[in-house]
């Protein structure tokens, strides 16, 4: 057994009716040269590797009177049967076919009596092709261990794979043990509060002291509304886009940014020609929130190590060049902002949320119609395998991931990138747009709006004068 932290257990709470709080990641795999990849070959290899897969064994236990937050049972016994699942899409069996079966399944929320995931196996994709959805709760794991957890089922190169069908299983404990439990936690907890509070003071002093302003970057605490920004209906729907990860990092070079800086700058592009569409205008600076890991570590394949960084996206601007320059020193704040305040505060402050009333407080902000005072829109980069793996023998071509939408968002735009691939995936609700694939199609076009201007000045850079 093992506790919930903090911020696990708030992605947990945050769970309501219209705000279901899954992540979806999705391999795509080629069978054209595997004979034998099927169904029935997924599943004895996922059987066979399971004992690796510790997360999918873990199944919630609820501490009597809600005294504290959950608990992991951490070896319990995993039906198959229910877990995965054959999905057939129908013809083409193209990108758009797959992209709207992501989204029917990721409309439907995990069942908590069970181990909080769910594999889809996709069949009837055109050129011998299939692919798996995978449906896991957020509070089993973020983005960096979720990505550690992907490489244990993949086949990679050199690296050896365990293979055994059988584990132990942990019996349920009994209610006089985890009451007993959760009293001995709550005694650390106050010992540690006062702590707490310092760390809390000194953070704040920190960033107050600091006095820095950039012309054209929003404020924090005062996201504009938009359309993007209302109640979220329940459905769900998910639309994909590959980039060429060597150009984004060529273009990110040549203008002295990172990758994550190039996300955001196609991202603030994307948005303001979205915003024009919708609203007629872009005037003003979004805030996105991005998630940054405190624990990055390879091993890590559980559990939720996060901060969140808060950036201005420069929407206002229709320089692409300038999308990029505001973007970087609206990250570069952010990230500034947060080491100040200190990484891991907000997660601390989060293993004090009770349950009770965190769920009740979350379920009011999720379907109210107060709006958000945090953010427009979560944008996250992941970085992914750097080598081709394989499931089951097949090569893997595509590896997809989203995270799920937030109270008053009605967007989440995720990039992972694969190999060679920089794979832009988008999670909307059924109401804010007709199409998710505008939001994609916005991305590329932002991209190419960015290397063009890149390639343009550099030209001129040249022209002797």
């Amino acid at each position: 057994m093992k506790r919930l932290g903090g911020w696990d257990a708030v992605l947990l709470y945050n769970e309501t009716p219209n705000l279901h709080q899954h992540t979806v990641k999705i391999a795509v795999v080629d069978a054209s040269e595997c004979d034998d990849f099927g169904f029935d070959r997924f599943r004895q290899t996922l059987a066979r590797r399971l004992h690796l897969l510790e997360p999918l064994r873990y199944r919630l236990v609820t501490i009597p009177g809600r005294l504290h937050r959950e608990m992991w049972l951490e070896n319990c016994d995993v039906d198959l049967d229910y877990h995965l699942r054959r999905l057939q899409v129908g013809p083409p069996g193209g990108r758009r076919e797959l992209d709207d079966a992501i989204g029917a399944v990721a409309s439907i929320p995990l069942d908590r009596s069970r181990p909080l995931w769910e594999f889809h196996f996709v069949e009837g994709m055109a050129d011998n092709r299939f692919a798996i959805i995978g449906k896991v709760h957020h509070a089993l794991a973020d983005g960096v261990a979720s990505a550690n957890l992907m490489a244990l089922g993949l086949d990679l190169p050199n690296a050896p794979q365990s293979e055994r069908d059988d584990y132990s299983a942990d019996p349920t404990p009994s209610q006089a043990r985890l009451v007993g439990s959760a009293l001995r936690d709550h005694v650390d907890h106050l010992v540690e509060l006062p702590r707490l509070v310092w760390d809390t003071a000194a953070g704040i002093r920190r960033v107050r002291r600091k006095s820095r302003s950039a012309t054209g970057l929003a404020r924090n605490f005062h996201p504009p509304r938009t359309f993007l920004n209302h109640v979220v209906a329940p459905g769900r729907t998910f639309a994909s886009v590959t980039l060429p990860l060597a150009d984004v990092k060529s273009i990110g070079k040549r203008l002295g940014v990172t990758i994550n800086d190039m996300v955001l700058a196609v991202t603030t592009g994307a948005l303001r020609s979205l915003l024009m569409t919708y609203d007629g205008q872009a005037e003003e600076p979004l805030l996105c929130g991005v998630p940054m890991s405190i624990d990055a570590s390879p091993d890590r394949i559980s559990g939720n190590e996060l901060g969140t960084v808060v950036v201005s996206l420069p929407v206002q601007v229709d320089d692409p060049l300038e999308w990029v320059r505001l973007a970087r020193i609206g990250a570069t704040i952010g990230k500034e902002n947060a080491t100040l305040l200190g990484p891991e505060l907000v997660s601390r402050w989060s293993s004090y949320a009770p349950p009770t009333l965190t769920e009740w407080m979350f379920r009011r902000i999720g379907t109210g119609e107060s709006p958000n005072k945090l953010i427009n829109v979560p944008v996250s980069n992941v970085p992914g395998p750097r080598e081709p793996g394989r499931i089951a023998g097949a090569p893997v071509t595509e590896i997809l991931s989203v995270g799920p939408l937030t109270f008053g968002v009605g967007v989440n735009i995720t990039v992972w990138s694969y190999v060679d691939q920089l794979n832009v995936s988008v999670l909307a609700d059924d109401a804010t747009f007709d199409d998710p694939h505008e939001v994609t199609d916005a991305m590329v076009d932002a991209f190419a709006l960015i290397r063009h201007a890149a390639s343009t000045a550099r030209a001129d850079a040249n022209t002797p004068k």
